[in-house]
């Protein structure tokens, strides 16, 4: 079996969007003064592991449940394309869900000690964070398959990617830091949103109701230009809140970049030539993310 086969349905690419949400919940620790190299390293490879489980989870289950055919359009998958069996995927899951609870629990031993009641609290979180990502598309009953999967992105890349960073470095968590977790949140969900709008009429087919199967074409592409505003204008509340210094408007050099990709989105008909925008996005949010720290910092 080929490790070419393995790197493909690893989708490295969606990392930078992972990633995201820890560089902005490490950012914000940094602006008020706590930060610790081996949390923010910790968190980094634990992120990256569940990333990974996700995009692994995502190619079984989409593929158990008939939503990766021939019809597809996007890039065609391993368990779909036959390059990688089932059975030996469930195992990299498997693999996958072990390398998640390593560095997991490492990371919350360093922070709170085994003591802690947070370490508990935390554990929790972090098993919920596995099942959100096996449960997406795979199991018997999938959320994504529902509909769901917009909301567990806004919470898990939004409140959870951003507010458990931060509470990580701080033991502490300010309301107005979910400003900032709002904006990683939508930002991935219109992630998300390209991906549903490019696969919807297979989708359609496969019974994935995913909110452009729900809503059409035209409305998807509203609430796409919605999810970035929302972004956008949390990030700006944040941001005002703040006493002024000229590099606090830094982070609105990545402003561009999202209105191109939801001008895109909205003049493109044909589902093939939408594929480019979900890296364009996923890596503008990573732009945005560090634009953002720097201007916090």
């Amino acid at each position: 079996m080929k490790a070419s086969a393995w790197i493909s349905a690893m989708r490295l690419r969606t990392l930078p969007l992972a990633l995201s949400s820890i560089g902005t919940g490490s950012f914000l620790a940094f602006a008020t003064g706590y930060f610790q190299w081996t949390i923010f390293i910790l968190a980094i490879f634990t992120t990256i592991c569940l990333q990974i489980l996700s995009n692994l989870a995502n190619d079984y289950g989409d593929a158990i449940h008939g939503a990766d055919n021939d019809l597809r359009v996007g890039p065609m998958r391993t368990v779909q394309a036959g390059e990688i069996s089932a059975s030996s995927m469930k195992r990299g899951i498997i693999v996958f869900v072990v390398l998640s609870l390593v560095f997991g629990i490492e990371l919350l031993y360093y922070a709170f000690g085994l003591s802690s009641t947070y370490f508990l609290v935390f554990l929790l979180l972090g098993v919920l964070c596995l099942l959100a990502a096996y449960y997406y598309t795979a199991g018997s009953n999938p959320y994504g398959y529902a509909g769901l999967g917009d909301l567990a992105v806004l919470v898990f890349f939004g409140v959870v990617g951003v507010g458990g960073t931060y509470f990580l470095f701080t033991r502490g968590l300010q309301a107005q830091i979910l400003l900032p977790a709002v904006a990683l949140g939508a930002f991935s969900t219109a992630v998300l949103n390209v991906n549903n709008l490019r696969d919807r009429e297979v989708d359609a087919r496969a019974g994935k109701h995913s909110i452009p199967v729900r809503l059409g074409r035209e409305k998807a592409i509203v609430y796409h230009w919605l999810l970035l505003a929302t972004g956008l204008v949390s990030a700006s509340i944040f941001i005002a809140l703040l006493d002024y210094q000229w590099h606090r408007l830094v982070f609105l050099l990545s402003v561009p970049f999202f209105i191109r990709n939801a001008m895109a989105v909205e003049r493109i008909k044909d589902p093939k030539l939408l594929d480019p925008y979900l890296k364009q996005l996923a890596l503008s949010t990573f732009l945005f993310s560090i634009l953002f720290g720097v201007s916090i910092i």
